[in-house]
């Protein structure tokens, strides 16, 4: 029986900043360029301004650092001020997978945690049989890269 690699991972790292200003951080995605290895720029869309349940927004993609770029069409899934923002990653009719961010206040800072989870499909999965260790590893590098972005600008 092959076994797959799991179709999600995730990285935490601990910032001495309170949740607030994290959360400025992680769901401002018009920053992201500032932080991610492969998502260089983002915008909101289809008249989104800011992060709310069902809000829009195209991350510009450039894999692995390397390659063409993309434009990636999202939406924003779950917002609990300070606490959690996630979204999707697909068009309205097929999310490919979901990514984002937990906050959780510890030791006089904030525990960030980012991750991502792929959806169950049938050419998901067959996507993550073959490249899902090469894929995984390229994205827990690049969470810790973006978190460890994210803390130099929290804590100068």
């Amino acid at each position: 029986m092959i076994k797959l690699p799991s179709l999600g991972d995730e990285v935490s790292v601990w910032m001495d900043a309170p949740p607030a200003e994290v959360w400025d951080l992680v769901s401002d995605v018009t920053r992201i360029g500032e932080f991610s290895p492969e998502t260089f720029e983002a915008k909101w869309t289809r008249g989104s301004t800011g992060p709310e349940v069902g809000a829009y927004f195209a991350g510009h993609v450039k894999r692995n650092g390397v390659g063409p770029t993309y434009w990636s069409p999202c939406k924003v899934t779950e917002c609990q001020v300070e606490k959690v923002f996630e979204f999707s990653v697909g068009t309205d009719a097929v999310t490919v997978n979901n990514w984002g961010y937990r906050l959780e206040p510890k030791d006089g800072g904030t525990l960030v945690t980012e991750y991502f989870r792929m959806e169950p499909s049938l050419p998901t999965r067959l996507y993550w049989l073959v490249l899902g260790g090469l894929r995984g590893r390229t994205n827990r590098n690049g969470m810790r890269t973006t978190l460890e972005r994210m803390k130099a600008v929290l804590e100068p």
